[in-house]
This record gives C-alpha cells, sequence and structure tokens, in this order.
C-alpha cells in the first residue's frame, strides 16, 4: 500500500499525471531526491486537492518515465518504478528514487546540466556552494582534506600546541601534522590545517554574537545591547564564543534548606557542545558566510552554515538516534583527540542531558533543533526566565558574579530606583553615574530594566540627542509641562 512507502520516505512529491510536454516539471524532482536522501513520486494524485486522477495506460507512462531518467538524468540515478494503490485502492504510479552516492545527479538540458536540491517540499536549482559539496561526495572527498593555497611554513600554531600539550599532556612532532591530515606531502596546509593556525587567513572563520534588547532583532540603535565580531582559528572562536555567552548568562541561586542552589539560563555544558558542533560541523566553503550567535531575552540562537551533511533535516529525526555524518572529519577527528568532541557523534545527547538534569526541568525547556539545505539552527531556551519557584520551596536571589545580574547595593525596589533615578536626573548625568547613584552594577539589566524604558516613555532624555550613542552622552529628566 501507498501508506507503507510514505512511511519509508519522509520526502514525498504528488502529481495528477506524467508531463510528456513539461517532463522538468517531475525530473527536477527525481535529481533532488537522488541528490539527498531519497524520495517518492507519486503519479496520479492531484498535487492540490490530493483526490486521485486515473492514469489511463499505467505500462506506457512506466517506459516514457524509465526512458527520460535515463536519457536525462546524469548520472542514472538508483530507482523503483511500480504500480501501486491507495487506501481506497486506486491505483497510482508510485517512483522510488533512493539517495546516491554518485553526486551531482544532472538534468540533462538542451546543452546544459542543473542539478537541484529538497529544499522544504520544493524541489530547487543548487546554488554553486552547495553544488560544490555535493560534487565532492561525488568523489569521496570532503572540503577539509583539500589542499589549501598557503604554504606550512608561512604560518605558525603556537596556540594550537600550547592547547594540545595542555589537555594531552603530549607536544605536537612535525610529523604528527601529516598524519593528523593539516598538512600534505608537499609542504602545504589542508583546508583544516589553515583553520588551526594562528593567524587563520580564511575570513569565513568568523563568529558575529550579538545580545539583544527583547525578543526580536530590530533596527534601533538601542536593540543590540553589545555585539562583537571574533575571527581566528577554531579554537580562539571557542573561547570567545564561550566568553560572550558568559558575560550575558544570567545565574540566579535558590535558597534550599540551609543551602543553596545555582542555576544558569543556559547550562554551561549544553552551551559548549552547541559551539563545538557548529565549529566543526559548518560549511566553510560559503565564502563570506560566519556562525551567528543571537541572545535575546527569553532564548539563545546558534546558526551555521550548512545543514546535515546527509541531507535529513534535524528536525525530521529522533535527536537520542541521530546518526553522525561529518562534513568535516579531519576537523571532528582533530577535535576529538584534544577532547572537545567525541567520535560517535554524541554532542546531541550531551546537550539534551545538560538540560534535562538542570533544576527546575521542564518538557518546555527542551531546546529546538533545525536544518535547512543551507544552515543549521539550535535554539537554547532561557530555563530562568520561566521557572517554577513553586516545584522547589525555594527563593530566587540574583548571585553576585561576573554574569550579568542585578545586585543593589540597597534593597530598592525597582519602582524605588526609577524615583530616584529622575530625580538624581534633575542635571544631566552620565549612565556610569546614574547606575552608582543606585547601586547597579550590571550594564546590561541597567540597559534593559531602567534606561531604555524610561527614554521609550520619555521621562529620561538625551543631552545630546544627535549623537544617543556617544560614549559621553549624559541623560536628563523630561520635566512635565515644559
Amino acid at each position: 500500500m501507498i501508506t507503507t512507502f510514505r512511511l519509508e520516505y519522509s520526502e514525498c512529491d504528488f502529481k495528477r499525471e506524467v508531463e510528456h510536454k513539461k517532463t522538468k516539471s517531475w525530473l527536477k524532482s527525481v535529481s533532488a531526491f537522488a541528490n539527498g536522501i531519497g524520495g517518492l513520486l507519486i503519479f496520479g494524485i492531484d498535487d492540490q486537492t490530493h483526490e486521485h486522477v486515473p492514469i489511463h495506460d499505467i505500462q506506457a507512462e512506466i517506459e516514457f518515465i524509465t526512458d527520460c531518467i535515463k536519457d536525462r538524468i546524469s548520472p542514472t540515478p538508483n530507482f523503483i518504478l511500480e504500480p501501486d494503490f491507495t487506501e481506497d485502492n486506486k491505483q497510482v504510479l508510485v517512483l522510488k528514487v533512493n539517495g546516491g552516492l554518485n553526486t551531482p545527479y544532472y538534468l540533462v538540458e538542451n546543452s546544459s546540466k542543473i542539478t537541484f536540491i529538497r529544499v522544504g517540499s520544493s524541489s530547487v536549482q543548487a546554488d554553486t556552494p552547495i553544488l560544490h559539496e555535493l560534487i565532492l561526495k561525488g568523489s569521496n572527498r570532503t572540503w577539509d582534506t583539500l589542499k589549501s593555497e598557503f604554504l606550512a611554513k608561512d604560518y605558525s600554531f603556537t596556540y594550537l600546541e600550547s592547547f594540545y600539550y595542555k589537555v594531552t599532556s603530549t607536544r605536537l612532532e612535525p610529523s604528527d601534522y601529516y598524519s593528523f591530515g593539516l598538512v600534505t606531502k608537499d609542504g602545504f596546509l589542508t583546508n583544516a590545517g589553515v583553520l588551526f593556525t594562528d593567524l587563520c587567513p580564511l575570513r569565513q572563520s568568523r563568529i558575529f554574537c550579538t545580545r539583544w534588547n527583547g525578543l526580536t532583532k530590530a533596527s534601533s540603535s538601542l536593540d543590540a545591547l553589545d555585539d562583537k565580531e571574533f575571527s581566528g582559528n577554531i579554537l580562539t572562536l571557542l573561547d570567545s564564543a564561550q566568553n560572550f555567552i558568559k558575560i550575558h548568562n544570567q545565574k540566579i541561586w535558590y535558597k534550599v534548606s540551609d543551602s543553596r542552589v545555582e542555576k544558569e539560563s543556559f547550562p554551561e555544558r549544553a552551551v559548549f557542545e552547541a559551539i563545538v558542533n557548529a565549529l566543526v560541523h559548518r560549511d566553510y566553503g560559503v565564502s563570506g558566510s560566519e556562525i551567528h550567535i543571537d541572545i535575546f531575552d527569553d532564548r539563545l540562537e546558534i546558526k551555521n552554515p550548512g545543514g546535515m551533511y546527509d541531507g535529513e533535516p534535524v528536525q525530521n529525526q529522533n535527536i537520542d538516534d541521530v546518526i553522525s555524518s561529518r562534513r568535516n572529519p579531519v576537523i571532528a577527528d582533530f577535535m576529538n583527540r584534544m577532547n572537545l568532541m567525541e567520535r560517535r557523534g554524541s554532542g546531541f545527547r550531551k546537550i539534551l542531558t545538560s538540560i534535562k538534569s538542570s533544576l527546575g526541568f521542564k518538557e518546555s525547556d527542551l531546546p529546538d533543533f533545525s536544518s535547512s539545505a543551507y544552515n543549521f539552527t539550535f535554539v537554547l531556551k532561557d530555563m530562568n526566565r520561566s521557572a517554577s519557584l513553586a516545584d522547589h520551596e525555594s527563593t530566587p536571589t540574583v548571585t553576585p558574579t561576573v554574569t550579568p545580574t542585578v545586585t543593589p547595593t540597597k534593597k530598592l525596589s525597582k519602582e524605588q530606583r526609577i524615583e530616584k533615578i529622575l530625580d538624581f536626573c534633575r542635571t544631566a548625568k552620565s549612565r556610569q553615574e546614574i547606575m552608582n547613584e543606585v547601586g547597579l552594577k550590571d550594564k546590561m539589566s541597567f540597559l534593559t530594566g531602567y534606561l531604555n524604558p524610561l527614554l521609550k516613555e520619555g521621562k529620561l532624555s538625551y543631552k545630546d540627542p544627535d549623537k544617543p550613542n556617544s560614549a559621553t552622552q549624559k541623560y536628563i529628566t523630561v520635566i512635565q509641562g515644559e
């Protein structure tokens, strides 16, 4: 039955009929399925209404489809074409296309060759970076194994060697660089090797980090509370990204009996695994691309170029059973040697374990994983934002650490602080002067909880409105009626 086929294939297209004049309308799906994880084309079902449309000469259509695929899809993919029946016993024609190893599978049209991939439920033409990756797959190569244009003798590995010794108690020998796939026999760096140099010359080896004011991105100058752009080798990017998140990772602690339990908004282990996953599995072949880390009031998002390497969208899989398929095996293997990840691909499970073991875990705290042909996105919920305090019979208190927390020197309510700010700013004051006056230490908390709202409500104004972001900017109370 057709329902059995659909359970086996997550990709499926319906066609009313076998188009003879516009064969590209369905052949592009054959190309896309072969370049991905496979899929089904079901002829005899309307793609809009899903109503049955009779096929009058099944055998003739089978011969026509078979000839079209052999003549116009290069190389010819592995497929099965046979009649089947719907649940209400109506006959259809089912074309099962398997994901292929000899990618890319082109649709030959006139004198040109076009390759297609699946994006959502559509078959679209692959762009240049995707096409290059398909070519590498078809030749059983990966981007990180390729020889670069850079000579190894022109670059240093001081940071890598120091880190490697620190975590393994073993020094990297010159021969190791070749053994680990970082240098070629003729003295050039591989692409993997380039990513571990002290001064990495690849522009796409970057991470953009932003702490946004609110739940979305916007264009106002007040919406980005903090932003940093990091570039360099993989190890320094890992450190820089972790440190940025740590600064904005609020911690609270709960009084429980005569002790206290500390809880982070974003579990440190989950954050680490997510960053490593982005750095190791991203698509570095996309020139001018980078990883984006965006922190909002209620979540942390990490997005990297390149979807799942095997083509199966991660949201269609059971996260506990995702099979490791590596876009950059040399990078992954070397990171494993430094104990930064495991070969068996357990990163997702470690993220889930870290979150589930956190104080007050709820099912709604589980992270979201999603991918397309072009990117992978990880979303971690702020576990302190919606924590149920009653479940733990405890009282939350803001921890006075280096993390962004509110640490008042006086026990003032928020309303009392606002009143004090407005009274204090009857003469123009700087941001730091205001924070000192009301006993606030953390810039982010002050901006989101006090300064930005008072500016938006018109209770405070800029002393120099033409330069709102000036380092010497001061703020003054707006006296009503003036």
